[in-house]
């Protein structure tokens, strides 16, 4: 005879203190839990929802400025800290965490069109079209917040006056050097009142400059005649050149993959590409409605911001043609800087109505404090949601988006031309001679020539 006894330890089930949980035992035989999808589909139907029920990414706006932000650099030594130029001269150092001026840079009698901070974050250097470079001291994280400013203003280490108005401004990422742009490409040291080495390639302005994060002497520019250009230290010359449709507005290297970078396009696109291949594009990420002025990369190096003429900051993943994120108020003006904070956390957008704007990375995420218990069902909700997010209804809810009416029209009269135009290739190709008309992929077709 077969005798079937159920016994257990009592110290399994046994807590040590009466504030611990109580042990709960699961048995996870598929056979004992049919409707386990199904539990699953509705709770990642239900994490979902509420991530848009709980998404609230705008935190606040950080109002100081009398003029349109041009500009803003991060400090890689103080985690809080934001620096901000405007239209009227004016540089600002922020507290993100008070949301308040820390310092005032006065100085400049132009518009500051690039800000850059060294390797070590001990100095500032600020560039504009009054013509002159200028090096500020940075203050130290202990510097209060003061509600009289004039008690925290900086006055300039060096003033360098030069030749031609300045565009933009990148200090290397590990070095003394610090390059210009404007009519040509200028490489300056700290300690140096002229160029130590001046780069030209064509005639027309350079509007952005930017080092590789991986190699301190390889840098990308771009200028008005719709070239990006590589260039070297090392060499006396540029090193390679790709010519677009459309100007690049501004570039930003992957600091995770430094062969790689992603270029802000005048025609509503950014356009991501391989430093050693340039004639195509690794990927094309579209959904802008209007030219976009600025982009940044998040440490992390998987996402990247983008700012735009058309109002709207978006959020994308690395590699996707189709932004995961679009943050946009009623009163924010066109977008000309945006920059990710140094932790990957929030995203800081500085716009034409004298305003920067500091917004969560992650719109439906919990500020504070997190339980272990919370952040362990978050990462649960999230894997769920993960693994049904091709499911039609979970893809609509995770995918929708409320846009502003403009950008909606905006956005459906884009497509219906870009539509139009693929019909009408289709139909020319349809009625010449097999081989005679070549479809371009996307990526390729708005390149014009690459010059080494």
């Amino acid at each position: 005879m077969k005798v079937k006894v159920i016994s257990r330890s009592t110290d399994e089930f046994t807590r040590e203190r009466s504030q611990d949980l109580q042990r709960v035992f699961r048995n996870f035989d598929p056979t004992l839990r049919t409707q386990e999808k199904a539990v699953e589909y509705v709770r990642a139907l239900n994490a979902a929802k509420l991530d848009k029920i709980f998404a609230r990414p705008f935190i606040g706006a950080m109002d100081g400025h009398r003029d349109s932000i041009k500009c803003m650099a991060k400090n890689p030594s103080y985690l809080k800290g934001i620096f901000s130029g405007s239209d009227d001269g004016d540089i600002r150092l922020w507290d993100i965490a008070s949301r308040r001026t820390v310092c005032q840079f006065p100085g400049h009698q132009g518009a500051v069109q690039g800000l850059t901070v060294s390797t070590d974050g001990s100095i500032l250097v600020s560039c504009g079209s009054d013509c002159t470079v200028r090096l500020w001291n940075v203050p130290g994280a202990t510097l209060a917040v003061s509600d009289n400013l004039s008690d925290n203003s900086a006055k300039a280490l060096a003033v360098y006056v030069w030749k031609n108005a300045f565009r933009a401004v990148d200090h290397q990422w590990d070095g003394d050097l610090f390059a210009t742009a404007g009519a040509q490409v200028d490489i300056w040291n700290h300690n140096r009142s002229q160029p130590v080495n001046t780069f030209d390639w064509g005639t027309d302005t350079t509007i952005s400059v930017r080092f590789n994060p991986g190699e301190p002497n390889i840098l990308a520019t771009s200028a008005n005649d719709r070239s990006i250009t590589l260039y070297d230290l090392r060499m006396s010359s540029p090193a390679r050149k790709v010519i677009m449709r459309t100007k690049a507005n501004s570039i930003a290297w992957n600091p995770m993959e430094p062969l790689n970078f992603t270029v802000a396009n005048e025609d509503c696109n950014c356009y991501s590409y391989d430093a050693r291949k340039l004639d195509e594009a690794k990927c094309v990420h579209k959904d802008h409605v209007s030219a976009v002025m600025d982009i940044d990369f998040s440490p992390t190096g998987r996402e990247f911001v983008t700012g735009s003429y058309d109002r709207t900051v978006r959020i994308f993943q690395y590699n996707g043609g189709h932004s995961r994120e679009i943050y946009h108020t009623k009163r924010m003006q066109r977008v000309f800087c945006v920059k990710y904070s140094s932790d990957a956390s929030y995203v800081i957008s500085g716009s034409d109505d004298t305003n920067l704007r500091l917004w969560k990375a992650k719109a439906s995420e919990q500020l504070g404090v997190v339980l272990p218990r919370e952040k362990k069902k978050h990462e649960y909700l999230e894997a769920v949601k993960n693994r049904y997010k091709h499911l039609p209804e979970v893809k609509r809810i995770v995918r929708h988006r409320h846009l502003p009416k403009p950008i909606y029209k905006a956005a459906n009269l884009r497509r219906t031309m870009i539509e139009a135009e693929r019909r009408k290739e289709q139909r020319r190709k349809a009625h010449s001679a097999p081989g005679s008309v070549v479809t371009e992929s996307i990526r390729k077709r708005r390149i014009i020539k690459e010059v080494e």
